[in-house]
């Protein structure tokens, strides 16, 4: 039973993790809660993100709405961000990583309202020094810490006008190198278990698969409002985490 649970929940978390980010928010809470060890939860998430990750922006790949020159620098700065990341994590204290998540996607909430952050219909993706360091930063943000990191990338490509459909193919690659550093950790030390994260894998899979096909039909509008909710909720989650922690 608690298996077709992880299986629902890998669904659901990645259908929203593919359309807005935040993901994450659905599957760590509820795996926590079902008394999985937080390692082993991490690192299923982890594994698990990295194989969804993988098959969505691959489907895009395919269909040649993403090209690999645009692909290249994102899981170059996204797989350097994330190695730094995580390696200047160990200096900080678990209260200090969520009061910077808490300002980081503050300010990319306030930012949306302000306007910019509008996807538009740019069909190419050019990396450049305004859009780079902060691709890096959301990079070294992932490794770092984590909750949010998909969502403040995708303010980034809004930012940029590309289509929304491009965005979401470009945080799925982001996503990929981001996790793959830590997942290949987590199965290295010994913190994965298999059944869990097997069945984490498949539901997280068909998850972002839906969400694709969701990504095609939804309105910028629509999207719009999608991300300032999640970005809420993921704000409300780390003050609330934060207030704990004090």
């Amino acid at each position: 039973m608690e298996y077709l649970l992880f299986l629902f929940i890998g669904i659901i978390g990645n259908v929203i993790g593919t359309l807005v980010g935040g993901g994450g928010l659905i599957t760590l809470p509820t795996m926590m809660l079902m008394g999985v060890p937080v390692h082993s939860a991490i690192g299923a998430n982890k594994v698990s993100n990295m194989v969804s990750a993988f098959s969505s922006f691959y489907t895009i790949y395919k269909r040649k709405e993403l090209a690999w020159s645009e692909m290249r620098p994102v899981l170059l700065v996204s797989l350097i961000g994330g190695t730094l990341g995580g390696l200047f994590a160990s200096f900080m204290s678990s209260q200090a990583l969520t009061f910077i998540a808490i300002i980081l996607l503050g300010f990319a909430l306030m930012m949306s309202f302000m306007g910019g952050a509008d996807f538009g219909d740019k069909e190419v993706f050019m990396m450049n020094r305004k859009n780079g360091p902060i691709l890096l930063g959301v990079g070294f943000y992932d490794g770092m810490f984590g909750p949010g990191s998909s969502t403040l990338a995708l303010y980034t490509y809004a930012h940029e006008k590309i289509s929304y459909i491009k965005a979401v193919g470009l945080s799925r690659v982001g996503v990929f190198a981001m996790c793959s550093g830590a997942a290949i950790t987590y199965i290295a030390t010994g913190k994965i278990e298999w059944p869990l994260t097997l069945t984490l894998i498949v539901g997280s899979t068909i998850g972002a698969q839906i969400g694709i096909v969701l990504a095609r039909k939804v309105n910028a509008n629509q999207v719009k409002l999608l991300l300032r909710m999640v970005t809420i909720v993921l704000i409300v989650q780390l003050v609330y985490d934060f207030i704990q922690q004090l």
